[in-house]
């Protein structure tokens, strides 16, 4: 079961990596009438933050790197191996780098920023929703 519900996680998370990536880099408009409402992020809010510093690492787009961490989480689950030693430990190394990396971006988003962007918060409690999943399976 633990297994299923990571997929359905990361693919979820998948999705809004995909649509910040697309916002980040300007293929898609913000407010594209064709989006749910609940995900659209105003040109004056959640947009303006995936231009910020704080929405890179390396330069490249946080976004861009939780699509790869999503990507491999899925492949992990599709190919049976994501709950296996060794290969669930760098699970847990990796989900624990993306819950700290949450932390720091949810302090930003509330006292920096001062942006209520919800898809983001969505993001960092599924990552950490993901990591605490993949503890209670490594205990």
């Amino acid at each position: 079961m633990i297994p299923f519900i990571i997929l359905l996680l990361a693919a979820i998370s998948f999705l809004i990596a995909t649509y910040f990536t697309a916002v980040s880099y300007r293929w898609l408009d913000p407010e594209a009438s064709w989006i749910p409402s609940f995900c659209r992020m105003g040109e004056r809010t959640c947009a303006s933050i995936v231009y910020t510093p704080r929405a890179r690492v390396l330069g490249i787009p946080n976004s861009v790197l939780g699509q790869i961490f999503y990507l491999v989480l899925m492949a992990g689950v599709v190919g049976n191996f994501i709950l296996s030693p060794p290969f669930l430990y760098f699970y847990l190394a990796g989900s624990l780098l993306t819950v700290l990396l949450g932390i720091l971006l949810t302090y930003s988003l509330l006292f920096i920023t001062r942006v209520p962007c919800k898809l983001c918060f969505t993001s960092h409690a599924i990552n950490l929703v993901i990591f605490i999943l993949l503890f209670i399976h490594g205990l």
